[in-house]
C-alpha cells in the first residue's frame, strides 16, 4: 500500500510540473489563489454535498472530529494536486471509497456542485478545466463499478 500510495505522489508531482511548464511556471495553486482559497473552496463544496439529499449520507455517520479530518484531507490534496506545498498523507482513493457504492450518478451529483463552487468563487475556466481533469482522473478509484 505505501508503495502503491508514493507511486501516486510521484505521479502527481510529474503532472503538476507539466502542468506548471505549460503555464510558464505558474502553478494551478497559484493561480487558484493559494491556501486559503483552495480551504475556502473545499469548505464551500463540501458544505454542497453535505446538504444534497443523494450525498448527505457519506458525511451523517461521521462524528465532528472526523468530519475536520476529511475535510483537511481533502485540502491537502487539493492543494498538493494543483502544485502547492501540502502533502497529502491520506489514503489513496480507492481504499477510501471502497464500499461506500458510490454511483456514477452521484458522481455527477458532486461534479455539478464542485462547478458551482468553482463558479462561485470566480474561478476562470482555464483554471476550472484543469481542476476537474484532476478530479475526473479519479473517477475510477471513487465510483463504484459494479453499480
Amino acid at each position: 500500500m505505501k508503495t502503491r500510495v508514493v507511486l501516486g505522489i510521484l505521479a502527481a508531482a510529474v503532472m503538476v510540473s507539466a502542468l506548471a511548464a505549460q503555464s510558464g511556471g505558474n502553478t494551478l495553486y497559484k493561480r487558484l489563489g493559494g491556501y486559503d482559497a483552495i480551504a475556502a473552496v473545499t469548505d464551500d463544496f463540501i458544505g454542497r454535498m453535505a446538504a444534497d439529499k443523494d450525498l448527505s449520507k457519506f458525511f451523517t455517520t461521521h462524528a465532528a472530529d472526523s468530519l475536520k479530518r476529511i475535510r483537511q484531507l481533502v485540502v491537502d490534496q487539493l492543494c498538493m494536486a494543483t502544485g502547492g506545498p501540502c502533502v497529502y498523507i491520506g489514503r489513496d482513493m480507492k481504499s477510501s471509497h471502497v464500499g461506500l457504492g458510490i454511483t456514477d450518478a452521484q458522481w455527477d451529483i458532486a461534479v455539478r456542485h464542485l462547478v458551482d463552487t468553482l463558479n462561485k468563487f470566480k474561478v476562470p475556466d482555464p483554471e476550472q478545466k484543469e481542476l476537474l481533469a484532476i478530479a475526473s482522473s479519479l473517477k475510477k478509484d471513487i465510483v463504484d463499478a459494479k453499480k
